[in-house]
Protein backbone atom coordinates (compact mmCIF):
# COMPACT_ATOMS: atom_id res chain seq x y z
CA UNK A 1 0.00 0.00 0.00
CA UNK A 2 1.34 3.44 -0.95
CA UNK A 3 2.39 5.72 1.89
CA UNK A 4 0.14 8.78 1.94
CA UNK A 5 2.03 12.01 1.35
CA UNK A 6 1.24 15.61 0.58
CA UNK A 7 0.79 16.50 -3.04
CA UNK A 8 2.86 19.16 -4.77
CA UNK A 9 2.75 20.24 -8.39
CA UNK A 10 5.88 20.11 -10.55
CA UNK A 11 4.87 22.07 -13.59
CA UNK A 12 1.62 20.38 -14.60
CA UNK A 13 2.45 17.07 -12.93
CA UNK A 14 1.23 16.03 -9.47
CA UNK A 15 3.92 14.55 -7.26
CA UNK A 16 2.88 12.69 -4.11
CA UNK A 17 -0.63 12.37 -2.74
CA UNK A 18 -1.06 8.94 -4.32
CA UNK A 19 -0.26 10.08 -7.86
CA UNK A 20 1.89 7.80 -10.05
CA UNK A 21 5.58 7.58 -9.18
CA UNK A 22 7.48 9.88 -11.53
CA UNK A 23 10.78 8.91 -13.21
CA UNK A 24 13.42 11.59 -13.54
CA UNK A 25 17.01 12.11 -14.60
CA UNK A 26 19.62 14.85 -14.76
CA UNK A 27 21.38 16.45 -17.71
CA UNK A 28 25.16 15.94 -17.71
CA UNK A 29 26.22 18.26 -20.52
CA UNK A 30 28.45 21.21 -19.44
CA UNK A 31 26.14 24.02 -18.36
CA UNK A 32 27.65 26.56 -20.77
CA UNK A 33 26.66 24.33 -23.71
CA UNK A 34 23.02 25.36 -23.94
CA UNK A 35 22.51 23.73 -27.33
CA UNK A 36 23.91 20.46 -26.02
CA UNK A 37 21.67 20.57 -22.95
CA UNK A 38 18.62 21.17 -25.12
CA UNK A 39 19.53 18.26 -27.40
CA UNK A 40 19.97 15.93 -24.43
CA UNK A 41 16.69 17.09 -22.88
CA UNK A 42 14.90 16.24 -26.12
CA UNK A 43 16.40 12.73 -26.03
CA UNK A 44 15.27 12.34 -22.43
CA UNK A 45 11.76 13.49 -23.30
CA UNK A 46 11.65 10.95 -26.13
CA UNK A 47 12.74 8.24 -23.68
CA UNK A 48 9.76 9.08 -21.46
CA UNK A 49 11.55 11.08 -18.74
CA UNK A 50 8.92 12.82 -16.62
CA UNK A 51 11.12 15.35 -14.78
CA UNK A 52 14.46 16.75 -15.97
CA UNK A 53 17.00 18.30 -13.60
CA UNK A 54 19.79 20.65 -14.66
CA UNK A 55 22.54 22.21 -12.60
CA UNK A 56 22.51 26.01 -12.44
CA UNK A 57 25.31 26.98 -10.03
CA UNK A 58 25.34 30.68 -10.93
CA UNK A 59 22.56 33.20 -11.66
CA UNK A 60 23.65 33.54 -15.30
CA UNK A 61 23.18 29.79 -15.78
CA UNK A 62 19.42 30.26 -15.57
CA UNK A 63 19.60 30.94 -19.31
CA UNK A 64 19.66 27.18 -19.84
CA UNK A 65 16.30 26.87 -18.05
CA UNK A 66 14.73 29.36 -20.44
CA UNK A 67 16.06 27.39 -23.40
CA UNK A 68 14.88 24.06 -21.99
CA UNK A 69 11.39 25.39 -21.27
CA UNK A 70 11.10 26.47 -24.89
CA UNK A 71 12.35 23.11 -26.21
CA UNK A 72 10.51 20.46 -24.14
CA UNK A 73 7.27 20.17 -22.21
CA UNK A 74 8.86 18.11 -19.43
CA UNK A 75 9.06 19.95 -16.06
CA UNK A 76 12.52 21.39 -15.34
CA UNK A 77 14.23 21.30 -11.94
CA UNK A 78 17.06 23.74 -11.15
CA UNK A 79 19.83 22.19 -9.06
CA UNK A 80 21.23 24.86 -6.72
CA UNK A 81 24.20 24.75 -4.37
CA UNK A 82 25.10 27.59 -1.98
CA UNK A 83 24.02 30.60 -4.10
CA UNK A 84 20.52 31.77 -3.23
CA UNK A 85 20.65 34.30 -6.08
CA UNK A 86 21.03 31.37 -8.50
CA UNK A 87 17.79 30.00 -7.06
CA UNK A 88 16.00 33.32 -7.53
CA UNK A 89 17.27 33.54 -11.10
CA UNK A 90 16.04 30.00 -11.81
CA UNK A 91 12.60 30.90 -10.48
CA UNK A 92 12.48 33.94 -12.76
CA UNK A 93 13.57 31.79 -15.71
CA UNK A 94 10.58 29.48 -15.21
CA UNK A 95 11.96 26.50 -13.28
CA UNK A 96 9.23 24.10 -12.17
CA UNK A 97 11.06 22.96 -9.03
CA UNK A 98 14.16 24.03 -7.11
CA UNK A 99 16.58 21.58 -5.54
CA UNK A 100 18.60 23.09 -2.67
CA UNK A 101 19.43 22.73 0.98
CA UNK A 102 18.21 25.84 2.85
CA UNK A 103 21.04 25.54 5.38
CA UNK A 104 23.64 26.01 2.64
CA UNK A 105 22.46 29.24 1.00
CA UNK A 106 23.41 31.79 3.64
CA UNK A 107 21.40 33.46 6.37
CA UNK A 108 17.73 33.33 7.21
CA UNK A 109 17.01 36.28 4.94
CA UNK A 110 18.25 34.26 1.97
CA UNK A 111 16.01 31.35 2.91
CA UNK A 112 13.06 33.73 3.28
CA UNK A 113 13.71 35.25 -0.16
CA UNK A 114 13.80 31.87 -1.90
CA UNK A 115 10.74 30.60 0.00
CA UNK A 116 8.75 33.70 -0.93
CA UNK A 117 9.77 33.55 -4.60
CA UNK A 118 8.81 29.88 -4.83
CA UNK A 119 5.54 30.40 -2.95
CA UNK A 120 4.53 33.21 -5.30
CA UNK A 121 4.88 30.91 -8.31
CA UNK A 122 3.75 27.67 -6.64
CA UNK A 123 7.17 26.09 -7.14
CA UNK A 124 8.14 23.24 -4.79
CA UNK A 125 11.57 22.92 -3.23
CA UNK A 126 13.38 19.59 -2.94
CA UNK A 127 15.71 19.24 0.00
CA UNK A 128 18.54 17.00 -1.18
CA UNK A 129 20.57 15.43 1.61
CA UNK A 130 23.59 13.40 0.49
CA UNK A 131 25.78 11.15 2.60
CA UNK A 132 28.86 12.68 1.03
CA UNK A 133 28.06 16.20 2.22
CA UNK A 134 26.51 15.76 5.65
CA UNK A 135 27.12 18.51 8.18
CA UNK A 136 30.30 17.96 10.24
CA UNK A 137 28.48 18.22 13.55
CA UNK A 138 26.07 15.46 12.50
CA UNK A 139 28.91 13.21 11.35
CA UNK A 140 30.53 13.71 14.74
CA UNK A 141 27.30 13.23 16.69
CA UNK A 142 26.25 10.06 14.90
CA UNK A 143 29.68 8.62 14.21
CA UNK A 144 29.51 8.86 10.43
CA UNK A 145 26.95 8.59 7.65
CA UNK A 146 24.08 6.81 9.36
CA UNK A 147 20.36 6.65 8.68
CA UNK A 148 19.66 8.80 11.74
CA UNK A 149 22.18 11.43 10.63
CA UNK A 150 20.60 11.65 7.17
CA UNK A 151 17.12 12.00 8.61
CA UNK A 152 18.21 14.61 11.14
CA UNK A 153 19.86 16.68 8.40
CA UNK A 154 16.72 16.54 6.26
CA UNK A 155 14.46 17.59 9.10
CA UNK A 156 16.77 20.48 10.01
CA UNK A 157 16.64 21.79 6.46
CA UNK A 158 12.86 21.34 6.30
CA UNK A 159 12.48 23.33 9.53
CA UNK A 160 14.23 26.30 7.90
CA UNK A 161 11.53 26.40 5.22
CA UNK A 162 8.69 25.63 7.61
CA UNK A 163 9.77 28.65 9.66
CA UNK A 164 8.67 30.77 6.69
CA UNK A 165 5.38 28.88 6.27
CA UNK A 166 6.65 27.05 3.20
CA UNK A 167 5.27 23.54 2.87
CA UNK A 168 5.63 22.53 -0.79
CA UNK A 169 8.63 20.42 0.13
CA UNK A 170 10.03 17.22 -1.38
CA UNK A 171 12.86 15.40 0.41
CA UNK A 172 15.62 13.03 -0.68
CA UNK A 173 18.22 11.42 1.59
CA UNK A 174 20.73 9.53 -0.49
CA UNK A 175 23.89 7.57 0.20
CA UNK A 176 25.84 4.91 -1.67
CA UNK A 177 25.27 2.19 0.96
CA UNK A 178 21.98 0.52 0.17
CA UNK A 179 21.03 -0.71 3.70
CA UNK A 180 21.66 2.81 5.07
CA UNK A 181 19.48 4.36 2.35
CA UNK A 182 16.61 1.95 2.98
CA UNK A 183 16.74 2.46 6.75
CA UNK A 184 16.91 6.23 6.35
CA UNK A 185 13.86 6.46 4.09
CA UNK A 186 11.88 4.19 6.41
CA UNK A 187 12.66 6.45 9.35
CA UNK A 188 12.00 9.63 7.41
CA UNK A 189 8.63 8.38 6.14
CA UNK A 190 7.61 7.80 9.76
CA UNK A 191 8.52 11.37 10.74
CA UNK A 192 6.91 13.46 8.00
CA UNK A 193 4.38 13.33 5.20
CA UNK A 194 6.43 15.19 2.61
CA UNK A 195 6.67 13.43 -0.76
CA UNK A 196 9.95 11.57 -1.12
CA UNK A 197 12.42 11.52 -4.00
CA UNK A 198 14.00 8.06 -3.72
CA UNK A 199 17.37 6.95 -5.02
CA UNK A 200 20.77 5.50 -4.24
CA UNK A 201 23.71 7.72 -5.15
CA UNK A 202 27.21 6.97 -6.46
CA UNK A 203 26.13 3.49 -7.50
CA UNK A 204 28.72 3.01 -10.24
CA UNK A 205 28.50 1.96 -13.86
CA UNK A 206 25.44 0.37 -15.44
CA UNK A 207 25.77 -3.20 -14.09
CA UNK A 208 26.46 -2.48 -10.43
CA UNK A 209 24.48 0.75 -10.50
CA UNK A 210 21.38 -1.08 -11.68
CA UNK A 211 21.80 -3.77 -9.03
CA UNK A 212 22.21 -1.29 -6.16
CA UNK A 213 19.40 0.94 -7.43
CA UNK A 214 17.10 -2.00 -7.98
CA UNK A 215 17.69 -3.24 -4.44
CA UNK A 216 17.35 0.15 -2.77
CA UNK A 217 14.61 1.79 -4.82
CA UNK A 218 12.77 -1.48 -5.39
CA UNK A 219 12.70 -2.35 -1.69
CA UNK A 220 11.25 1.03 -0.79
CA UNK A 221 8.69 0.95 -3.58
CA UNK A 222 7.49 -2.46 -2.42
CA UNK A 223 6.98 -0.91 1.03
CA UNK A 224 4.95 1.93 -0.48
CA UNK A 225 7.70 4.52 0.01
CA UNK A 226 8.63 6.85 -2.84
CA UNK A 227 6.85 9.43 -4.98
CA UNK A 228 9.54 10.06 -7.59
CA UNK A 229 12.73 8.15 -8.39
CA UNK A 230 16.06 8.70 -10.06
CA UNK A 231 18.34 5.80 -10.94
CA UNK A 232 21.80 7.37 -10.62
CA UNK A 233 24.15 5.64 -13.05
CA UNK A 234 27.57 6.40 -14.48
CA UNK A 235 25.91 6.10 -17.86
CA UNK A 236 23.66 8.09 -20.16
CA UNK A 237 20.63 9.85 -18.65
CA UNK A 238 18.47 7.99 -21.16
CA UNK A 239 19.57 4.68 -19.65
CA UNK A 240 18.73 6.04 -16.20
CA UNK A 241 15.17 6.66 -17.37
CA UNK A 242 14.79 3.22 -18.94
CA UNK A 243 16.16 1.61 -15.77
CA UNK A 244 13.74 3.66 -13.67
CA UNK A 245 10.73 2.42 -15.55
CA UNK A 246 12.04 -1.15 -15.40
CA UNK A 247 12.38 -0.93 -11.60
CA UNK A 248 8.89 0.53 -11.31
CA UNK A 249 7.46 -2.28 -13.41
CA UNK A 250 9.32 -4.93 -11.40
CA UNK A 251 7.85 -3.42 -8.22
CA UNK A 252 4.34 -3.83 -9.59
CA UNK A 253 3.64 -0.29 -10.76
CA UNK A 254 1.80 0.32 -14.00
CA UNK A 255 4.27 1.54 -16.60
CA UNK A 256 3.55 2.51 -20.20
CA UNK A 257 5.16 0.39 -22.88
CA UNK A 258 5.86 -3.30 -23.40
CA UNK A 259 7.27 -5.68 -20.83
CA UNK A 260 9.45 -8.36 -22.39
CA UNK A 261 10.04 -11.55 -20.42
CA UNK A 262 12.33 -14.37 -21.48
CA UNK A 263 13.52 -17.65 -20.00
CA UNK A 264 17.06 -18.18 -18.67
CA UNK A 265 17.59 -20.97 -21.25
CA UNK A 266 18.80 -24.55 -20.73
CA UNK A 267 19.92 -27.52 -22.78
CA UNK A 268 16.47 -27.77 -24.40
CA UNK A 269 16.75 -24.28 -25.90
CA UNK A 270 16.43 -24.30 -29.68
CA UNK A 271 16.46 -20.56 -30.49
CA UNK A 272 18.64 -17.55 -29.75
CA UNK A 273 16.50 -16.33 -26.86
CA UNK A 274 18.75 -13.42 -25.89
CA UNK A 275 19.18 -12.18 -29.46
CA UNK A 276 15.47 -12.46 -30.24
CA UNK A 277 14.44 -10.72 -27.02
CA UNK A 278 16.85 -7.85 -27.75
CA UNK A 279 15.58 -7.59 -31.33
CA UNK A 280 11.95 -7.47 -30.14
CA UNK A 281 12.83 -4.93 -27.44
CA UNK A 282 14.47 -2.64 -29.99
CA UNK A 283 11.59 -3.07 -32.43
CA UNK A 284 9.08 -2.10 -29.75
CA UNK A 285 11.00 0.92 -28.46
CA UNK A 286 8.63 3.88 -28.47
CA UNK A 287 5.50 1.75 -28.06
CA UNK A 288 3.40 3.03 -25.14
CA UNK A 289 0.86 0.22 -24.93
CA UNK A 290 1.32 -1.97 -21.82
CA UNK A 291 1.67 -5.33 -23.56
CA UNK A 292 3.50 -8.34 -22.07
CA UNK A 293 5.68 -10.18 -24.57
CA UNK A 294 7.37 -13.55 -23.94
CA UNK A 295 10.36 -15.13 -25.67
CA UNK A 296 10.74 -18.70 -24.41
CA UNK A 297 13.39 -21.21 -25.40
CA UNK A 298 11.38 -24.40 -25.84
CA UNK A 299 7.86 -25.72 -26.15
CA UNK A 300 8.18 -27.98 -23.08
CA UNK A 301 7.72 -25.28 -20.46
CA UNK A 302 7.52 -22.08 -22.49
CA UNK A 303 3.77 -21.67 -23.09
CA UNK A 304 2.90 -22.68 -19.53
CA UNK A 305 5.49 -20.50 -17.80
CA UNK A 306 4.47 -17.49 -19.89
CA UNK A 307 0.73 -18.11 -19.98
CA UNK A 308 0.02 -14.67 -18.52
CA UNK A 309 1.79 -12.98 -21.44
CA UNK A 310 -0.34 -11.23 -24.03
CA UNK A 311 1.73 -12.75 -26.83
CA UNK A 312 4.81 -14.92 -27.06
CA UNK A 313 6.81 -17.57 -28.84
CA UNK A 314 8.31 -20.86 -27.71
CA UNK A 315 11.26 -22.14 -29.71
CA UNK A 316 11.45 -25.31 -31.76
CA UNK A 317 14.09 -26.56 -34.18
CA UNK A 318 14.16 -23.91 -36.90
CA UNK A 319 10.72 -22.70 -35.93
CA UNK A 320 8.67 -21.27 -33.08
CA UNK A 321 5.21 -21.74 -31.69
CA UNK A 322 3.18 -18.53 -31.48
CA UNK A 323 0.87 -18.27 -28.48
CA UNK A 324 -1.54 -15.52 -27.46
CA UNK A 325 -3.01 -15.30 -23.95
CA UNK A 326 -1.64 -18.79 -23.23
CA UNK A 327 -3.35 -20.34 -26.27
CA UNK A 328 -1.23 -21.87 -29.04
CA UNK A 329 -2.06 -20.20 -32.35
CA UNK A 330 0.25 -21.57 -35.03
CA UNK A 331 3.78 -22.54 -35.95
CA UNK A 332 6.10 -19.88 -37.34
CA UNK A 333 8.80 -20.95 -39.82
CA UNK A 334 11.59 -19.21 -41.70
CA UNK A 335 12.25 -15.66 -40.45
CA UNK A 336 9.85 -16.20 -37.58
CA UNK A 337 11.22 -13.24 -35.61
CA UNK A 338 10.01 -10.82 -38.25
CA UNK A 339 6.63 -12.54 -38.35
CA UNK A 340 6.49 -12.50 -34.55
CA UNK A 341 7.18 -8.76 -34.48
CA UNK A 342 4.47 -8.21 -37.05
CA UNK A 343 2.02 -10.13 -34.85
CA UNK A 344 2.99 -7.98 -31.86
CA UNK A 345 2.49 -4.77 -33.84
CA UNK A 346 -0.87 -6.02 -35.01
CA UNK A 347 -1.87 -6.74 -31.41
CA UNK A 348 -0.82 -3.35 -30.03
CA UNK A 349 -2.59 -1.53 -32.85
CA UNK A 350 -5.95 -3.09 -32.01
Amino acid sequence: MRRQTRRVMVGGLPLGGGSPVLVQSMLNVPIEDIEGNVAQAKRLAAAGCEIIRVTTPHPADAAVITALKQAVSVPIVADIHFDYQAALAAVEAGADKIRLNPGNIGGDDHVAAVAEACRARHIPIRIGVNGGSLEKNLLAAYGGVTADALVESAMRHAALLEKHDFGDIVISIKASHVPTVVEAYRKLSARCDYPLHVGVTETGTYRMGLIKSGMGIGTLLLEGIGDTIRVSLTDTPENEVRAGFDILRAAGHEVPGPEIISCPTCGRTNIDVAGIAERVEERMRGCKKPVKIAVMGCVVNGPGEAKDADIGIAGGKGCAMLFIKGRQIRRLDGDFVEEFCAEIERLVSE
